[in-house]
């Protein structure tokens, strides 16, 4: 069985494979924890679903934040002995990386490039709906090229409610209408429709940039959401990152 780790800013999803199979996942906080306190949390998740961590015998983590790759790397290594891959732009990813600094790239934007390629084909838009919101480009010769990243859902309505003195801290229901009747439904509406818009309308400029005409796959914990406005979004798929750390294990582990 194969331990996959993506680890963002918010939160951190873990999952397990056997074979191809995502048999179990969990979504935690990424809240900095030491090695030990990470450890026992897995072993705990674990033990809490019978599987067997004597199974386990392979580990990747992708990760945009240093201290908790760490942490979990050597909290992995504690109590499952188990050495983790940890994904960057020089692993054999079955795709070529054109990005000027491919150094820079997230993690998790590799993670999801290749396993969008590999189930859906290029060429392919990634679109993330994470702490930040990230589109990624994956040409019809499956280079990737890059994309664009803007402030996540959250981020906004924080922003809205720290940065102004009346409007409320909203949560994320959808809206009834686009005109909204009250100032909660009128921010639901400027967020979520707003950020449907945002994504069809880059969608739409990459695609004129690069002259094709790409499959736009989202995911994400806002994916679902936002894709009911969206006229771009052709897919939602909760498991692609998850996917693409098994893919990425796969071909570096032979």
């Amino acid at each position: 069985m194969l331990l996959v780790l993506d680890i963002g800013n918010t939160h951190t999803c873990v999952g397990i494979f056997d074979g191809a199979c995502l048999i179990a996942d969990w979504r935690l906080t990424s809240e900095r924890r030491t090695e030990d306190e990470l450890g026992i949390y897995l072993t705990g998740l674990l033990n809490m679903t019978k599987i067997s961590q004597d199974l386990i015998s392979g580990s990747i983590i992708s990760s945009v934040v240093p201290p908790l790759e760490a942490a979990w790397s050597r909290g992995i290594c504690k109590y499952l002995g188990i050495e983790s891959m940890v994904v960057n732009s020089e692993l054999d990813l079955g795709i070529e990386v054109g990005y000027e600094a491919p150094a820079e790239i997230g993690a998790d934007r590799l993670v999801n490039a290749v396993a969008a390629v590999h189930h859906y084909g290029c060429p392919v838009i990634v679109v993330d709906f994470g702490t930040a919101v990230t589109l990624d480009y994956v040409t019809s010769n499956c280079v990737y090229l890059g994309g664009a990243i803007a402030p996540g859902l959250l981020a906004s309505i924080e922003a809205l409610f720290g940065k102004t003195a009346k409007l409320p801290l909203v949560t994320l229901e959808p809206p009834k209408r686009v005109v909204g009747r009250s100032t909660s439904e009128s921010m639901r509406s400027g967020i979520l429709i707003g950020y449907a818009g945002l994504i069809d309308g880059l969608v739409d400029r990459m695609s004129q940039e690069q002259k094709e005409t790409p499959k736009v796959i989202a995911t994400g914990g806002h994916a679902e959401i936002v894709a009911r406005w969206s006229s771009r979004i052709n897919t939602v798929d909760s498991n692609l990152t998850l996917e693409g750390l098994r893919l990425i294990y796969e071909q570096n582990a032979k």
